[in-house]
């Protein structure tokens, strides 16, 4: 992300990837488990604060990379409303039927696909890839050998995205491949695929005989360039991921936005 535009630091990116990641998986099953739609709205509201307010990235960006998930929330939602079961009608037309029950149960589908991109996204822009397998080898304690694999892994993306324009500039500058027709399609993958693989597959066997020079199979105790610690944002972190559930929770009993309260997904 720091290539296309400029971002800053929060509390939030201070936070350790490690506590930040095994929050995250806890909130995600809790989630699942929450049936009152008014609790599951307020919740993502708070998730959609936090990641506008404290990410760190520009209000344009963040709203780009939204907008795949409002329309993951639409359709999900649209699913079950327009073509879910239930007893009290409100609109029928062909094959659209549109009940109280369906409503809710879209509604909070839909929120709960949304409060989980919102909080993946929170994780996703505040969390640099290579401080998360440096903080998994240093407090989780997961092997050095899986960890650098995973980082040399992503490492090697935009390296592969790079090795993808050049050859396709050079293919278009040569005018080897049709524009259009089905034989395009053929040629494109043929050119692209054949290439590209050979490469990653010399890229893999360097990369496994250099892991292995460095004794990453042999070596427990290893040394480490980036440190990663505990400190006083993961206190802070963990209150808030705490306090929302619980705030949102009180607040959907006291001020619910639906007279539903309790949606399951057994009739539908």
């Amino acid at each position: 992300m720091s290539a296309l535009y400029v971002t800053k630091d929060t509390w939030i990116t201070h936070v350790n990837p490690s506590v930040k990641l095994i929050l995250s998986i806890c909130l995600f099953a809790y989630m699942i488990f929450i049936h009152n739609p008014s609790h599951l709205v307020y919740l993502t509201a708070v998730f959609a604060m936090l990641l506008f307010a404290f990410s760190g990235h520009p209000l344009r960006y963040l709203l780009i990379f939204t907008a795949p998930f409002i329309l993951v929330f639409f359709s999900s939602a649209s699913s079950m409303i327009f073509f879910g079961r239930g007893d009290t009608t409100w609109f029928k037309w062909g094959i659209f039927h549109v009940t109280e029950e369906s409503f809710y149960r879209g509604v909070h589908l839909g929120f709960r696909a949304l409060s989980f991109a919102v909080l993946g996204m929170i994780f996703a822009l505040t969390t640099k890839p290579v401080l998360l397998f440096y903080s998994l080898m240093q407090q989780l304690k997961v092997p050095s050998k899986y960890a650098y694999s995973f980082l040399a892994s992503i490492r090697i993306i935009p390296i592969m995205i790079e090795e993808f324009q050049t050859l396709r500039h050079a293919l278009v500058i040569r005018q080897a491949v049709p524009e259009k027709g089905i034989k395009s399609i053929y040629k494109k993958l043929a050119f692209f695929s054949v290439p590209l693989l050979a490469q990653s597959i010399r890229r893999a066997q360097r990369i496994a005989v250099a892991m292995e020079a460095k004794r990453f199979m042999q070596v427990k105790q290893r040394t480490y360039f980036y440190e990663t610690r505990l400190s006083y944002f993961d206190a802070i972190f963990l209150i808030v991921l705490v306090a929302a559930p619980f705030g949102t929770y009180v607040l959907a009993d006291v001020f619910p936005l639906f007279e539903i309260t309790d949606v399951r997904y057994t009739h539908s």
